[in-house]
């Protein structure tokens, strides 16, 4: 099999926000996710005035609820596989694409520290030598963060990571890392769900494998 490649790079500090419009199927909740990401850089003004119920009333969708705004810490991108049809939208005069879909389930277990499993058919790169900040699950498997999120805390600069887990309300048997990497991380979920969670800052974590 090739290694994935990175076809973008300069990622770590951009900023993008997305829509998540809720609708019920026969297979329960899903979420479809609607982002900023490579279009725009979510302009604060605009965002700040989306009303999220009407734009449920338009999408037709049970709920929305707005994700972010958001600030990239990976460093680079790859492939990204067309996992829902990328139709793009106006939100509130912000340009969006949809791009992902979180499959939910009939009794979804939403919040923090509670997994969920994305199709977003993506691949994320972060560099050696670059800091990563980490959720670690009570079997030992380790969360990276792809995004820090600063819709609930607008302080939530990079360097307010470095201490980030005194401030967390992590369940029994979770820890909060941060460490330099020593080779490149890739996270290849071009052909597999991704594994998310989310602290109760809404930082978001994904799953290495």
């Amino acid at each position: 099999m090739d290694a994935p490649v990175r076809l973008i790079d300069h990622q770590r500090g951009e900023r993008y926000g997305e829509v998540l419009a809720a609708f019920m199927g026969e297979s329960g909740l899903r979420a479809e996710v609607y982002g900023t990401q490579l279009l725009n850089n979510c302009p604060e003004e605009q965002w700040v005035a989306l009303d999220a119920a009407a734009i449920a009333a338009d999408l037709g969708a049970l709920f929305v609820k707005l994700n972010g705004p958001r600030y990239w810490m990976l460093d680079g991108l790859g492939t990204k596989v067309a996992v829902v049809d990328p139709v793009f939208g106006d939100f509130g005069g912000i340009t969006m694409r949809r791009i992902a879909q979180v499959e939910l389930g009939h009794e979804p277990k939403l919040g923090p520290y509670n997994e969920m499993h994305v199709n977003r058919g993506a691949i994320f790169f972060f560099d050696a030598g670059k800091k990563i900040y980490e959720l670690i699950r009570p079997d030992g498997a380790a969360f990276v963060m792809q995004a820090r999120c600063v819709g609930v805390d607008p302080a939530m600069s990079e360097e307010r990571l470095e201490t980030l887990g005194a401030d967390l309300a992590l369940p029994e048997g979770w820890s909060y890392r941060v460490r330099v990497l020593d080779e490149e991380l890739v996270v290849d979920t071009s052909a597999t769900l991704a594994t998310i969670v989310q602290d109760e800052f809404e930082n978001t974590y994904t799953l290495p494998f």
